[in-house]
Formats: C-alpha cells, sequence, structure tokens
C-alpha cells in the first residue's frame, strides 16, 4: 500500500507534530479531518486524474466491467492528508472523462474497522468482478477481504457486499502482521485452482506470499513465496503475463488477460511481469522471467537485475501502480500515483494532494528486454490547439522558444538528431546503477559533449523559473558504444525554498549512433511534468510548483548545452482540453 509516507515530506521538517505508525505511514492527527473549505486551482492539475479535493494515493481494483471502467483509489473524505482511508469509485467510458460515485470500500466491519487498504479486481469466468482488499483488523493486523456486486445488473458497480466469512486470508505464524497487505489480481492456473500474491516482509527480505484457493473462499499458503529478495518490504505487487514477439498471430503489442493462463498451451508460449513497490525507498522496480505452473515458482530473465537496481516502470514521482486488462482493446493499462513533493501546509492552503499518472498502455517490446509504456490512444482526444517546428538547428549554448499556443497544459513531441557524436563524454562504468545521482551532478546547467539538450518547460519569461527534460549521451571507453541519459532536472523549477526538488533520471536502451536521433513526448499539465523518452523506453514523472511560470505566463523552450550542436527534426504541440474530472453526478 503506497502511503502518506513520501520523502518529501521526510525531507522538510515541519511544524506539525507528526506520529510515526503501521510501519511507514506518517500520520497528523489533527490535520486529517480538517476538511478543505476551498480548493487553490492555480497549481491543479487539468487533465490529470484526480477528485475535486483532499488527499488521494493508491489505485485500487481497476477493471472493465459492462461497458465501463471502473478506478477506485485511496482517498481521505475529510482532509488533504493522509487518514481516513476508503476506496473512493470513479467511472469512465474512454479513461478520459471520469464521474465521481460514493466510496465503493469503507470500513464497515470488524475484520476492516481500522481500514480499507489497497488490493485489486479480479473478473470471475463467470463475468463476476470480485474485490480482494486488504482491512485493519481491531488488533491492527493486516488481513485480506473480499468484496461483491450488491447488484451485478448495475453497471457503476455502486453497492458492494463483505461476506461475513471474511477475512479469507489471516496472517499465520510465520507472517508479519504488520507487514501484510496489497493481494494482486488472482489468476485461475491449469490444475484448476486459483492463485494470488500478497506482499510482505521478513526482516530485509521482500516476500510475495503465494495463496492457492478453490473456491475463491478458503485460501491456503503455499510453502514457499512465488519469489523474494533482499528489498525491504514489498507492497503492491503485481504479477500478469505480457505477449511475446512472434507469438503466433499474437502482437507482442496486445495485453493478455491473466484467465488466459488456464490454457497450458498459451502458457507456455508468454512472458511473465512481476512488479514491486519498495517500502524502504518509496520506488518500485521489476523483471520479466518465466513461470512454472507446476511448481508455482517465477523465474526472473538473467538479463533483468533483481534488486532496487532493476528496471522500473517510472524513474520519477511514480508508486503503487496497479495495472489491468482491458478486454475492450485488448491491452494491458497501467495506473501510478503520484504524491505530491511540496509541504504539508501547502497541501493544506491547495485542499488538495496527490494525482494518479496518465493510464499508460504497457507492453514487452520486441527484444524482450524491457517493457514499454505509452499514453493511451484517448489522451489524443484531448489535443486542441497546435504548433509544429521542423528542421531547426540548435547550436551550442542556444535555445529557442516554442511560441503560438499555451503550453502549461500541453502535450508536447519532439524529434532531436545529433550531428557529431564524437563530442560525446566519456561513461564511468560507476554510473550505471545510479543514473539519479549523475543527473544531479550534471544537470541540466552543467555544459557538456553531446548534451545536455531538450526542453524547458513551465518555464517564466526570464528562464528564472524552469524545469528541465533532457538527453545526455555518453560514450565507453572502447568507443563502440554509447549510453543515453535522460533526466527531470526541477532544481530551477520554483522561487519556493521549502519544495523538494531531486532530479530524477533513468538510462535509454537505445542505439543512438545507428542513426543519431531521439525522441521526447512531454505531458505539461501545471503542476506535473510527464515524459516518455525514446518511444516510451524509459519514463519520468516530476512534481513541480512554479511560482512565476503559471497560466500565460509559462512558456516552453528548446535548448542545447552541449558541444554538439543539435537539429529539431519536429517538434509538436498541443494545447490540451480539460476533461470531465471526477464531478459528482446524479447518473
Amino acid at each position: 500500500m503506497g502511503t502518506a509516507a513520501a520523502l518529501p515530506l521526510l525531507v522538510c521538517l515541519l511544524c506539525w507534530t507528526a506520529v510515526i505508525v503501521r510501519s511507514s505511514h506518517i500520520v497528523y492527527p489533527e490535520l486529517q479531518s480538517l476538511e478543505a473549505k476551498e480548493v487553490d486551482k492555480e497549481l491543479r492539475t487539468g487533465y490529470h486524474f484526480q477528485p475535486p479535493k483532499h488527499w488521494i494515493n493508491d489505485p485500487n481494483g481497476p477493471m472493465y466491467y459492462k461497458g465501463l471502467y471502473h478506478l477506485f483509489y485511496q482517498y481521505n473524505p475529510k482532509g488533504a492528508v493522509w487518514g481516513n482511508i476508503v476506496w473512493a469509485h470513479s467511472v469512465s467510458t474512454d479513461l478520459i472523462d471520469w464521474v465521481g460515485l460514493e466510496p465503493g470500500i469503507y470500513p464497515s466491519k470488524p475484520f476492516d474497522v481500522n481500514g480499507c487498504w489497497s488490493g485489486s479486481a479480479t473478473v470471475l469466468p463467470s463475468g463476476v468482478p470480485v474485490i480482494m482488499y486488504t482491512g485493519i483488523d481491531p488488533d491492527e493486523r493486516q488481513v485480506q477481504n473480499v468484496a461483491y456486486p450488491a447488484n451485478l445488473s448495475d453497471p457503476f458497480l455502486r453497492e458492494w457486499v463483505k461476506p461475513n466469512y471474511n477475512p479469507i486470508i489471516n496472517p499465520d505464524q510465520g507472517i508479519n502482521a504488520s507487514a501484510f497487505r496489497d493481494p494482486t489480481t488472482a489468476w485461475f492456473g491449469p490444475d484448476g485452482h486459483w492463485r494470488l500474491v500478497v506482499g510482505s516482509k521478513e526482516n530485509m527480505r521482500g516476500i510475495a506470499v503465494l495463496y492457492r484457493s478453490r473456491d475463491f473462499k478458503k485460501w491456503i499458503k503455499a510453502h514457499h513465496s512465488l519469489h523474494a529478495g533482499l528489498t525491504g518490504m514489498w507492497e503492491c505487487p503485481d504479477f500478469y503475463p505480457v505477449a511475446v514477439a512472434g507469438m503466433g498471430s499474437r502482437s507482442h503489442r496486445n495485453g493478455m488477460d491473466t484467465a488466459e493462463l488456464h490454457d497450458a498451451a498459451v502458457a507456455k508460449e508468454v512472458k511473465y511481469v512481476l512488479k514491486v513497490s519498495l517500502d524502504l525507498t518509496r520506488y518500485e522496480y521489476y523483471t520479466v522471467g518465466t513461470y512454472d505452473h507446476a511448481k508455482d515458482r517465477y523465474t526472473p530473465d538473467p538479463n533483468f537485475p533483481d534488486n532496487d537496481y532493476g528496471l522500473r516502470y517510472d524513474y520519477g514521482d511514480f508508486y503503487a501502480s496497479k495495472s489491468f486488462f482491458d478486454p475492450a482493446k485488448k491491452r494491458r493499462v497501467l495506473w501510478g500515483w503520484a504524491n505530491e513533493s511540496d509541504t504539508v501546509p501547502d497541501d493544506r492552503h491547495k485542499g488538495w494532494a496527490g494525482i494518479q499518472a496518465i493510464p499508460r498502455k504497457i507492453f514487452l517490446s520486441r527484444s524482450g528486454r524491457q517493457l514499454i509504456q505509452w499514453p493511451v490512444e484517448e489522451v489524443k482526444s484531448l489535443r486542441a490547439k497546435h504548433v509544429n517546428v521542423s528542421n531547426k538547428a540548435v547550436k551550442s549554448g542556444d535555445y529557442f522558444e516554442v511560441t503560438g499556443f499555451k503550453s502549461v497544459q500541453s502535450d508536447v513531441e519532439a524529434a532531436f538528431a545529433i550531428k557529431d557524436l564524437d563530442k560525446a563524454e566519456t561513461f564511468d562504468p560507476a554510473w550505471r546503477t545510479n543514473a539519479q545521482g549523475l543527473c544531479h551532478k550534471l544537470n541540466s546547467h552543467v555544459k557538456g559533449g553531446v548534451g545536455p539538450f531538450g526542453l524547458w518547460l513551465l518555464a517564466s519569461g526570464d528562464l528564472k523559473e524552469r524545469t528541465a527534460v533532457f538527453f545526455r549521451v555518453f560514450k565507453t571507453n572502447d568507443t563502440a558504444e554509447h549510453v543515453v541519459l535522460m533526466c527531470n532536472d526541477p532544481t530551477r523549477s520554483s522561487y519556493e525554498s521549502q519544495i523538494y526538488r531531486p532530479t530524477f533520471a533513468g538510462f535509454v536502451n537505445v542505439d543512438i549512433a545507428k542513426n543519431k536521433r531521439i525522441a521526447l513526448r512531454t505531458l505539461i499539465d501545471h503542476s506535473v511534468v510527464e515524459s516518455f523518452g525514446a518511444g516510451g523506453k524509459t519514463c519520468i514523472l516530476t512534481r513541480v510548483y512554479p511560482r512565476k511560470a503559471i497560466g500565460d505566463d509559462a512558456h516552453l523552450f528548446v535548448f542545447n548545452n552541449g558541444e554538439s550542436d543539435i537539429k529539431v527534426t519536429n517538434l509538436r504541440a498541443w494545447e490540451m482540453k480539460t476533461p470531465k474530472m471526477n464531478a459528482p453526478e446524479k447518473i
């Protein structure tokens, strides 16, 4: 379960008295029930998912049912800090316009009287959707519960019933009852048994605890875990199949439903993804590997680091993610929570805290070496006024403004060509495991050989406020290969001194020498910058809080701070319309 324990809250020592309880939750008792009377809209996002006010965190139980997309999420209905958590509920026909409904799951029984934490949805073969979630019982134990729709004929699934036989999974003697949460979507094996995973830990060992069931009521812990690693507590695990390139007539870009895995022939032809959220670092990592159905063991492929240096969905502010299979468009869709990085007093003033990242289509690359993510195609429906820049050279030290549209709420696609790769700086192999540290050291203000080049966005006209999204290219000692670094650098994003402004970075798995080109797509939305490098190979989300570069005073520039000249072969930018976002309605 993603919690309020975000790094900014640890960095900023606030005047409020904080009480740390339940593992890593940071609770502000005097604030959690102070309802926001007004909402400050100055930095509020325009097209990212968020409720009208108050605190949100983890996405929960996303699914598609009878023509509607459902998203539940952790929500405080009484204030802009973590606390009083319920499963808020919204529905959409297109993942863009959302209608807010009454909470679907909330504390009401002894097995969840102290909280309804994160979980997942499973659609049974009969078409019945089931929610699995973590409840906090009177003894503060984390237990796993199930809920069913009260009325299957209601496509909005407004009401949910919790059977009295809950909890269906209790922490036994071998389980840490204070670190046992976030059940996955269940899958049905070729042997006729259901399976699911619950996140846990044993000292510093993160564990994906495996359970089996014949009837979805009685669950038995397997003798061994699905997988484990020495990375601390595993929150919000996600386990799902992905199609492999060359798999019959199926495109590797299509998603796969876990329901297909009862077919042993299909099950042998796919790869599997295990994603975990690391409570210690507040990052996530994933591996791709094989799953032995007979032995119930997952084994990552050798080229995937199985530790906190592993590949991430997103190298920025993106946590507690949850995916689901969309049967309407045969794709897997990923949701992720982006916390605030300003201060708790700021959140109280704004009246809101937390957003969900733009939903992303996710699939295995053709090479099988990583996952690819891209904003769902429906996002394009918000595109409005458009500007275009083509074949514009940017010499060393130069920059230019992209004019003719409002960039504060926009979608920008840019393609860059590099003139001289020979000017790339030499790459130190020690940097390989610390892209973020490298970006902090060689940020957008530090002149390089090839790069930094990219975008200055949410920038004031005098450039005193600006957020940089850029690439930097290095060469290895033998000069046969190049290493591409992608960074989001918000160190100059705001005049406000108390804001947490970390650089975020990841390496991009691309052969830059092949055609000396690289692409970038960035979604800009007032206080969020969501970037996709090289067609979605590397993704970084950053929260920023400009004080001057807001509204019509926010500008967009292309810059080059490297010795090598670059060319913007094409840049297309669109203003983005504001969708309907969670206004309560009678349906």
